[in-house]
């Protein structure tokens, strides 16, 4: 299997990478275009903050190239809410790819929502052997809310996605690369799409 993780300085890739490894996968990290046209699949992490993420796709016209993308695609965490239309955060546009909007959560809760938290309704093929209130690990400060691409859900302490699918771009707002078994069996189940 040819797999590419997207590579653009604004992302969790070493530990994903560590998390392919000990699945016995290889995958390759790149921002040239070709290489990631040609994947299979790609993956799509994040950490940080939507404003500098989006600068740092626009810099290497990712913004351009992904949004085209045929094949089975993950986004994570700050990868799903860039797959979105705009953020709250730094008020910023983004790719565009899903129909909606990331929001800031509005809890006496501590945020960032930070820790193991239970999904909820999973309803897609990427849950395969994945129990209801199973746990998952975040650390976000922005949510995407429920809608009619939520594939999975966590409240914190209302209902958000916790997972998104439109067409062939899967995400997860979790970080199944720090998930433990379930994050392992996600990760194996986006791989045999």
């Amino acid at each position: 299997m040819n797999l590419v993780i997207v590579d653009y300085k604004a992302g969790n890739v070493q530990s994903v990478l560590f998390a392919l490894e000990r699945l016995g996968v290889q995958a390759t990290l790149s921002s040239d275009f070709e290489t990631i046209k040609a994947a299979d699949k790609v993956i799509f992490p994040g950490v940080g903050e939507a404003s500098s993420a989006m600068a740092q796709l626009r810099a290497r016209n990712l913004h351009k190239l992904l949004p085209t993308l045929q094949q089975p695609f993950f986004g994570v965490c700050l990868g799903m809410q860039l797959l979105c239309q705009h953020s709250e955060e730094g008020d910023t546009d983004m790719l565009g790819i899903i129909p909606l909007q990331v929001k800031r959560f509005q809890t006496d809760l501590k945020v960032p929502h930070m820790g193991w938290n239970q999904l909820e309704n999973q309803q897609s093929p990427l849950f395969s052997g994945i129990n209801e209130k199973d746990y998952v690990y975040y650390v976000h400060s922005f949510y995407v809310p429920l809608s009619e691409y939520t594939i999975a859900q966590t409240s914190y302490p209302e209902p958000f996605s916790a997972a998104l699918q439109y067409k062939n771009f899967y995400a997860a707002q979790f970080h199944p690369e720090k998930s433990g078994p379930a994050g392992s069996q996600i990760l194996k189940n986006f791989l045999a799409l």
